[in-house]
């Protein structure tokens, strides 16, 4: 049995209706000149009532497994990056086990922001590595458009909704060459939602005082991203043993242009390099790198052997890369 292990297939779902910074000049004071200068954003995804995270992680899960060549049944475990889940509970999961009927799957949920799908990743690798599953789905999945507030011009610019997802099993050629992930609790309020939890349960003052929307400290996490994308690069880099030069492309969190700029610019990166799609979706969180992923490998742009560097930033603070050998 081969001992790498690495991705067998990807898929995403984006939902129909598109907002364009011009339908955001309609909703709050801002303009489209602002929104595209300050973030690069011009358009993203909003899903419709009746779509729910699950059901694009559903839609997005069948891609990759038909890339994959397996069936639902052959899937032992199925990892949910979410922070806009259907429910507290069941899991988003346990909700794409049921619509895939993936019978023989073990499932569950985690919660790390933006950076979720690449801790969803190294879960994923630790437990094909230690030989108790041989194929685990992941997914990052997000309707962030439920939690946005639409009064506030310096969020609801942001984000968007979508899905995307992994297959990841023993691979021949490729793999996963290198991870890693990180945390820092003392800035978890720099990004968060105050109500909603065991802190502050729903109350009529909560939903009044707006406490279920995105809080962040746009200047404070914006210094963050930028130099977390620098510490990665040169860590992932070091300890990889792979020279920046020998990565074919990076693939960074879509959050705003402005962080990619100035993080790739120190790091004398050609900007050819780094995939880029948020001026189409805006940031979707925990889906944003998947997404991307799906785009740029069904471009036909990433070829065999071609080295990808995954880099993700979010709510925690929490961090996380991957560099990858695409094999197939």
């Amino acid at each position: 049995m081969t001992d790498k292990i690495g991705i067998l297939g990807v898929g995403s779902f984006l939902p129909d209706k598109v907002l364009s910074n011009f339908d955001l000049e309609l909703m709050v004071d801002t303009s489209d000149e602002w929104i595209k200068e300050r973030t690069g954003i011009s358009f993203r995804r909003i899903a419709e009532k009746n779509i729910a995270t699950s059901d694009m992680a559903y839609e997005a899960s069948k891609e990759a497994l038909k890339m994959a060549n397996l069936k639902p049944e052959e899937i032992d475990l199925i990892i949910g990056a979410t922070v806009t889940p259907d429910m507290l509970f069941p899991s988003s999961a346990c909700l794409v086990q049921q619509k895939l009927k993936a019978k023989n799957a073990a499932c569950f949920d985690l919660s790390a922001g933006c950076t979720g799908f690449i801790y969803a990743l190294v879960c994923a690798y630790e437990f094909i590595k230690s030989g108790m599953y041989n194929n685990v789905l992941i997914f990052g999945s997000e309707t962030l458009s439920r939690i946005v507030d639409w009064e506030d011009r310096n969020t609801c610019v942001l984000f968007g909704d979508g899905a995307g997802a992994c297959v990841i099993g023993r691979v021949n050629e490729g793999g996963i060459i290198y991870k890693l992930l990180g945390a820092d609790g003392t800035k978890s309020e720099l990004l968060y939602i105050p109500a909603g939890g065991s802190k502050e349960p729903a109350t009529i003052d909560t939903i009044r005082d707006r406490k279920h929307y995105i809080k962040m400290n746009g200047k404070e996490v914006f210094r963050f991203a930028v130099s977390i994308i620098e510490e990665m690069v040169k860590r992932i880099t070091k300890e990889s043993g792979c020279q920046v030069e020998e990565v074919d492309y990076f693939l960074p969190h879509q959050a705003n242009m402005r962080i990619i700029d100035s993080a790739f610019r120190k790091l004398n990166i050609p900007i050819d390099k780094v995939v880029v799609n948020l001026d189409k979706y805006g940031n979707m969180s925990a889906a944003s790198i998947p997404v991307a992923l799906d785009e740029v490998v069904k471009s036909g742009k990433v070829k065999k052997n071609d080295k990808i560097m995954l880099l993700g930033f979010g709510a925690g603070l929490t961090w996380g890369g991957a560099l990858i050998e695409w094999g197939i």
